[in-house]
């Protein structure tokens, strides 16, 4: 039988696999200026997408000069999740830009593998971005890439 997950959100996902989230987002700003960050917390709290906002804001998403920060925000009890980008992205992108991250997601999240699940929307997200946010050789990462919790 398989061992449940816990819902605590830094407890969720286990030393390796923190490991291997932070190398996707190291590897995927590799190939843009865009900025990615993975916020995890237990419960939602409201619509996972006005709470993914708030949350955008109180980690400092916004703050990036492009304005081109990503964040990935999952609620481990709740089993819901949102990916926002800020303001310099949606008026470059259409409409439908990230709907196939999210359902590649969905998918691998529906099998339990949320590392997984994770890595590949952040290899995605660093793909994609890179034809309207290229990684220039005077680059700086403006934004931690440490995955923030609820308790931040």
């Amino acid at each position: 039988m398989k061992k449940k997950r816990p819902t605590n959100p830094r407890r969720f996902f286990t030393a390796e696999e923190k490991e291997r989230i932070l190398q996707a987002i190291r590897e995927a700003e590799k190939e843009t200026s865009g900025e990615i960050r993975l916020h995890v917390e237990e419960k939602a709290k409201k619509d996972v997408f006005e709470r993914a906002l708030e949350v955008f804001h109180k980690i400092g998403m916004h703050q990036t000069a492009q304005r081109n920060g990503v964040l990935i925000y999952l609620a481990t009890r709740d089993r819901k999740f949102a990916i926002l980008g800020d303001e310099g992205i949606n008026q470059v992108v259409p409409d439908d830009f990230w709907e196939d991250i999210v359902a590649e997601m969905r998918s691998h999240f529906q099998k339990d593998e949320f590392c997984d699940g994770i890595c590949k929307a952040i290899e995605k997200v660093g793909h994609k971005l890179k034809s309207y946010f290229p990684y220039q050789p005077d680059d700086v990462n403006e934004l931690t890439d440490e995955i923030s919790f609820d308790d931040q």
